[in-house]
């Protein structure tokens, strides 16, 4: 039985590999890509999604643009890491299709609506600003949404400040609405994330499937890899996005663990920090998860699998 999902993405290197995953996956039913600022500015990401289903050969799933900035701040994106473009290093094709003219809110709301309660997964990957604007705007999505599984937080540091991670820090505000939400959220945050690394042995399995998506992630790590190693000093990239995928199609490829975790807002060295808290056993209200052990074969033989199914695609 597959996993119907919407995926609310910023790309980005890492929200392609992602996109692909689920793409590929016979696990996932992708119901709809929407995109959000985040890595780079909101036209910038939407064009990298629609040129990116070129690539991948995504023809039938929605693709609609989202929020343009942050509920309260200003526009923060990380050039540092994927480039002025959002995507550089690979050449990227002309897309080849027109963006939905729906708003991405809209479309959230709209499908995880016209889905029976309990059947739609949310997959933010990078700010949660369409996330937060949906489900203020239709409250009953908090209890109609199987889970939010998004890539985002950590439990223990940050990479956009000490303690806040990037997806979190950009719109704290957005995030807190999320997880103080009703609904399952599972945070696959930088404890798990940085166990995906994209080694020189998984860069060989991808390039060996010699396909034109596969070759164009190889691509992707290679600039994705030079960049993490100068600003953060990583030999392999850490693959943040795909994780959240990887979790929808099989829980198993990570453990987790129930604990209490909200946003702080306030701080002015800690705003955008995703608390957790592992005082005592999670009461039994809690809504939120972490994860916190990646099976990294388990993991990259997801990827490879859905990069080998896609398999060839016409230019």
């Amino acid at each position: 039985m597959s996993h119907k999902i919407i995926l609310d993405c910023d790309p980005g290197h890492d929200d392609v590999i992602a996109l692909l995953l689920a793409h590929g996956s016979p696990e996932i039913e992708l119901l709809a890509v929407t995109t959000v600022v985040g890595n780079q500015t909101l036209d910038k990401v939407t064009h990298n999604a629609l040129a990116v289903a070129r690539v991948a050969g995504l023809t039938d799933v929605p693709i609609a643009a989202g929020c343009p900035r942050p509920l309260v701040r200003e526009i923060e994106v990380a050039s540092a890491i994927h480039g002025e473009s959002g995507l550089d290093g690979p050449e990227l094709p002309d897309p080849l299709r027109e963006v939905d003219p729906r708003h991405a809110v809209d479309v959230i709301i709209e499908t995880v609506m016209a889905h029976e309660p309990g059947t739609v997964t949310l997959v933010p990957t990078g700010g949660l600003t369409n996330i937060a604007m949906a489900v203020r705007r239709e409250p009953r999505l908090a209890e109609r949404v199987k889970e939010v599984v998004l890539m985002g937080g950590g439990y223990h540091t940050g990479n956009w400040s000490a303690v806040a991670e990037f997806n979190i820090k950009i719109d704290p505000e957005a995030a807190h609405i999320v997880f103080n939400e009703r609904w399952p959220v599972m945070m696959v945050g930088l404890d798990l994330t940085h166990q995906a690394l994209a080694t020189p042995e998984v860069v060989q399995r991808i390039a060996a499937l010699d396909t034109r998506p596969a070759s164009f992630v190889v691509e992707l790590l290679e600039f994705f890899g030079t960049m993490y190693q100068q600003s953060q000093g990583f030999d392999s990239p850490p693959v943040h996005d795909p994780c959240a995928v990887a979790y929808v199609i099989d829980p198993s490829v990570m453990t987790t663990q129930r604990v209490p975790v909200d946003i702080e807002l306030c701080g002015g060295l800690t705003v955008g920090m995703t608390v957790a808290d592992f005082r005592a056993p999670a009461p039994a209200d809690c809504t939120t998860s972490v994860a916190v052990q990646l099976d990294h074969h388990k993991f990259w033989d997801l990827v490879v699998d859905a990069l080998a199914r896609i398999g060839e695609v016409e230019s």
